[in-house]
């Protein structure tokens, strides 16, 4: 799977994010996704060809594996890891769209320039109104695949702990047999060493949702003690900061003409400086 390409796309998001939404991405690519691909892949590289029972009954060996390992750990870390940032990308299709109306907003107000419209795509949004909505469901919505997950992985493989023999009397085996697993110690780390990071996305998703919260209800306890503050929409606030920035710019060309009529004229400043000392 193409991980850089996720990656690419998720890093839009992280600029809008929070500084906790921010961590909780590093740990996904650097204390997971990297241990995956680097490490774990080798580890299990060889877990179908490497798993031998003491027998030479034809089909024994791969109906045990199958009875024992229903899915491999790797492609079970990848669907966690697909599904826990899918939520993300809700994020990055919200801002987008906020980003589309911005520029239509812009354009038509008679700011449409090239310049201004590349402006709006480095702005951090406000995580607020219905993008704050959809934040929030898309940590909680992680916070569930994360906990669904780590059940999963404890009802295949109990105490996540990967057994050195494993006793198999499936057909087509003629008796019971013993099975032997390649490196079950080193599996064994690298399974613990996976799900700790995991809790940690967990505690860290938890924080972010609290934060969340916590901050839209300081915002709204302020808007109502202030309640002019709070008025108008999201457009409404950005047509307001364009026409200011448009007024400043106005307020310093005018300056500058100011000065350069100034340098000019040189009698003008003195009869200023003569009037002001009058």
């Amino acid at each position: 799977m193409n991980w850089a390409g996720l990656y690419a796309v998720l890093s839009g998001v992280n600029r809008h994010s929070t500084a906790i939404g921010r961590i909780w991405l590093s740990v996904i690519f650097i204390f997971r996704i990297m241990v995956l691909v680097v490490a774990a892949e080798s580890v299990w590289g060889d877990e179908k060809s490497a798993f031998t029972c003491n027998t030479q009954q034809p089909g024994c060996n791969s109906v045990c594996y199958d009875h024992f390992f229903p899915i491999s750990h790797i492609r079970l870390w990848a669907l966690q890891l697909i599904l826990v940032t899918t939520p993300a990308l809700l994020v990055a299709m919200h801002v987008a769209y906020q980003q589309h109306q911005e520029k239509k907003l812009l354009m038509m107000t008679g700011h449409g320039d090239a310049k201004q419209l590349e402006e709006v795509k480095k702005h951090k949004i406000r995580i607020a109104g219905s993008l704050w909505w959809t934040y929030v469901f898309s940590v909680v919505f992680r916070l569930l695949f994360e906990a669904v997950f780590m059940y999963i992985f404890y009802m295949i493989y109990p105490g996540y702990q990967m057994v050195r023999l494993v006793k198999c009397e499936a057909y087509p085996c003629p008796n019971t047999v013993d099975c032997f697993v390649s490196r079950p110690t080193e599996k064994t780390i690298f399974t613990v060493f996976m799900l700790v990071t995991s809790s940690v996305c967990i505690v860290l998703n938890m924080a972010e949702l609290i934060y969340l919260v916590v901050r839209a209800c300081t915002r709204r306890s302020r808007h109502n003690s202030n309640p002019s503050s709070g008025k108008g929409s999201f457009y409404g606030h950005k047509l307001s900061e364009y026409k200011q920035n448009e007024i400043n710019q106005l307020l310093t060309e005018q300056d500058g003409s100011l000065k350069d009529m100034l340098r000019r004229n040189p009698g003008l400043q003195e009869k200023g400086d003569r009037c002001s000392a009058c």
